[in-house]
């Protein structure tokens, strides 16, 4: 997975140089494809080799990624990361340092307690998030007071997944289907 984000966030990088145009350094050659004879039992079918012309696109567009992208790939950045109560870096991390760090790269000032958070942004139905949105949870016994907050990496057809740092495994993927998550949901809200 390590190599995975990695790879992203190379890509982020360079995709943020800026280059002035995509320059075409070869000339596209034609592809010749030969058909070869099929034989069938009822006979041989002969075709005539066929040059087909495929050139590539050299005018397209420079790949861009939405500012949900790039956060959603910083915070896989910290996946594995230990879990440290205040932590803001890959020695530790805490839930909302998590999102502190990974929102503030985009100039995204939130503030460092999730309940805080909460009062940011605007509240959105848990079937209409997407990609970067915020989700707050209440995750001490009898308390309906938000304590733990994630990003949404995926949100389809009710397939909800985000990232956070859980005090037992550090930072993680977890999915609202799961019915701890499910249940000590309280909100969600969009800040981007």
């Amino acid at each position: 997975m390590k190599p995975l984000v990695l790879i992203l966030l190379l890509a982020l990088t360079l995709s943020g140089c800026n280059a002035s145009k995509s320059i075409a350094t070869f000339k596209p050659q034609p592809l010749k494809i030969d058909l070869k004879p099929i034989a069938l039992s009822s006979g041989i079918i002969s075709h005539e080799p066929m040059t087909i012309a495929l050139t590539p696109i050299v005018d397209a567009p420079p790949a861009t990624f939405s500012k949900a992208d790039r956060i959603v790939s910083y915070a896989f950045a910290f996946d594995g990361v230990r879990y440290k109560r205040g932590g803001t870096s890959i020695d530790g991390m805490d839930c909302s340092g998590l999102v502190v760090t990974t929102f503030e790269r985009e100039n995204i000032s939130l503030p460092r307690i999730s309940r805080d958070m909460a009062l940011r942004g605007d509240p959105i139905d848990l079937k209409e998030v997407s990609k970067g949105d915020l989700l707050f949870f209440a995750t001490r016994k009898n308390s309906k007071v938000i304590s733990h907050v994630g990003i949404v990496t995926t949100a389809r057809d009710g397939f909800v997944e985000f990232i956070h740092s859980s005090t037992t495994q550090g930072v993680i993927v977890s999915n609202m289907a799961e019915k701890y998550w499910y249940f000590a949901f309280v909100e969600a809200r969009r800040v981007i």
